[in-house]
C-alpha cells in the first residue's frame, strides 16, 4: 500500500454521537430496541465496541443535559480506560417548555438568560472533559408572520453567541449549526449556512460553522458550500448523516453516496492546498456522525455509519489530482468528471481490508460484531426499554 494513503487512512477519525446508542427515533414514535444504551455509561461501552472494531471513532460527542453526571473527571477516566475520548457537547435549549417561543432569542429576557446559563454551564463541562467543540444547534424561530421581530431575534441571536463564545478556552471552538427548517415553519433564527457564517464573521476567530448533511433544501450542493467555507477558513465540522426529503437522519452514505464521496473530495483537496488558510482548517474539521437509529440495532448502525465514511474517505484519497487538475485547465469537461468518478467508482473494500490486516483489527467488522455475540450478550444484561416519542397512547378517552 502506498505510504502517503495508508498514513492518511490511519489518521482518519470519526465521532460517535452518545444519543446514537440509546433509543432514539422519529418525533412520531421511538420503537425500543433490546440493548439499546440506558445511560451514558453503557453508551460509551457500545462506543468502545465501535472503535475496537474500526480503530477511527475514538471520539464520543454528549448531549448536555441527557448525558449529565455528577462528576466528569470520573466519566472521562471511563472513557479513557475504553479508548475512548469526549468529543462536543451539545448543548440542549429546545427541549424544556420555557423554550416554546426559541431559548437565546426568546422576546423574555429571563428565557434568554436561562439558555445562555445553560450554554455556559456546557463550556464548564468542555473544560472538565478536556472536549474542545461546543456544538451548537439551535431550534429557535417562529412559526407564523408578525410572531415576532425578525431583526430583534438575530440580534438576540449573535449576543447570546457572542457571550459563550468568549467563554470558552483558549484552545476551544463553537461550531454553529443551521437548519433549513423545523420545528420552526415560518422563519428558523439559523436559516442556512450564510447566516450561520455571517454570524461567526461577527463573533470571533473561535466560531465556526457546522454542516448537518440533512439540513438542506432538496438538491442544495452540499459539497460547494464546503468548498467556500474551507477556502474561507469557517468549516469547523460536520454531522454525518443521509437524507431522502428533509432531515430524516438515516445511515449516512445511504441515500447519495456520490454526495458524500465529493464532500470528501473537497476535504481531500483542501487538506493539501498550497493555501495556509484552507489546509489548517481542513486539517481541523470536526467529523461527528448525528443520526437517530431508530428501527436498525444501534452498534451495527454506527458501525456501518463509520465504515462509509472510511470508504467515501478511502476513494476521495485514490483521485488522481494531477490527471484533475490537466483536465480542468485545458477545459475538458467530461475528461475531468470521469476522473472524479473513476474514483468513486473504485472497490476500496480489499484495499481496507489490507489497512485493517496491518493493524490488527477485524478484516470484516460488521461480520466481527455480528459473530462476537456482543449484542445478544448486551441485550441480556440491559434487557427492553420502552419505547417513546409521538403522540401518547389514551386509553381512558378510548383514543389511540
Amino acid at each position: 500500500m502506498n505510504a502517503d494513503l495508508l498514513t492518511a487512512l490511519q489518521a482518519q477519525r470519526i465521532e460517535t454521537p452518545s444519543w446514537g446508542y440509546g433509543n432514539s427515533g422519529t418525533r412520531f414514535k421511538t420503537f425500543a430496541a433490546p440493548g439499546a444504551a440506558r445511560d451514558i455509561w453503557e453508551k460509551l461501552d457500545d462506543a468502545a465496541e465501535v472503535q475496537r472494531l474500526t480503530g477511527i471513532a475514538p471520539g464520543v460527542a454528549l448531549h448536555i443535559p441527557w448525558d449529565e453526571v455528577e462528576d466528569y473527571s470520573k466519566l472521562k477516566t471511563y472513557a479513557s480506560a475504553r479508548g475512548l475520548h469526549i468529543g462536543a457537547i451539545n448543548p440542549n435549549v429546545f427541549q424544556d417548555e420555557e423554550y416554546k417561543l426559541g431559548s437565546v432569542t426568546n422576546p423574555d429576557e429571563a428565557v434568554r438568560e436561562q439558555a445562555t446559563a445553560h450554554l455556559l454551564d456546557c463550556v464548564e463541562v468542555m473544560k472538565q472533559t478536556g472536549s474542545r467543540d461546543l456544538s451548537l444547534w439551535l431550534a429557535d424561530g417562529t412559526n407564523y408572520a408578525g410572531q415576532d421581530d425578525l431583526r430583534a431575534r438575530k440580534r438576540r441571536m449573535r449576543a447570546g453567541l457572542k457571550t459563550v463564545h468568549d467563554a470558552l478556552p483558549d484552545n476551544a471552538r463553537m461550531l454553529v449549526e443551521y437548519k433549513l427548517f423545523e420545528p420552526a415553519f415560518y422563519a428558523t433564527d439559523l436559516f442556512d449556512w450564510g447566516a450561520a457564517y455571517s454570524h461567526c464573521l461577527a463573533i470571533g476567530e473561535k466560531a465556526q460553522v457546522l454542516v448537518d448533511l440533512g439540513h438542506h433544501a432538496q438538491g442544495v450542493n452540499i459539497e460547494q458550500i464546503v468548498a467556500f467555507l474551507l477556502d474561507e477558513g469557517r468549516l469547523g465540522g460536520f454531522h454525518f448523516n443521509a437524507r431522502r426529503y428533509a432531515d430524516d437522519d438515516l445511515i449516512v452514505g445511504t441515500t447519495n453516496p456520490f454526495e458524500l464521496f465529493c464532500i470528501y473530495a473537497e476535504l481531500v483537496s483542501g487538506a493539501n492546498s498550497a493555501d495556509d488558510v484552507t489546509r489548517r482548517t481542513a486539517q481541523n474539521v470536526a467529523y461527528m456522525i448525528d443520526q437517530s437509529h431508530n428501527i436498525e440495532p444501534k452498534v451495527e448502525a454506527m458501525l456501518q455509519s463509520v465504515l462509509n465514511c472510511q470508504e467515501a474517505y478511502a476513494a476521495a484519497l485514490l483521485i488522481d489530482r494531477d490527471l484533475l487538475r490537466e483536465a480542468q485547465e485545458r477545459g475538458d469537461v467530461l475528461a475531468a468528471h470521469r476522473v472524479l468518478t473513476d474514483a468513486f467508482k473504485s472497490d476500496v473494500r480489499p484495499l481496507l481490508r489490507e489497512l485493517r490486516g496491518e493493524l490488527g483489527l477485524p478484516l470484516d467488522p460488521i461480520k466481527a460484531h455480528r459473530d462476537s455475540g456482543y449484542q445478544a450478550r448486551v441485550a441480556d444484561e440491559r434487557g427492553t426499554q420502552t419505547g417513546g416519542g409521538g403522540y401518547p397512547v389514551r386509553e381512558k378517552a378510548g383514543i389511540v
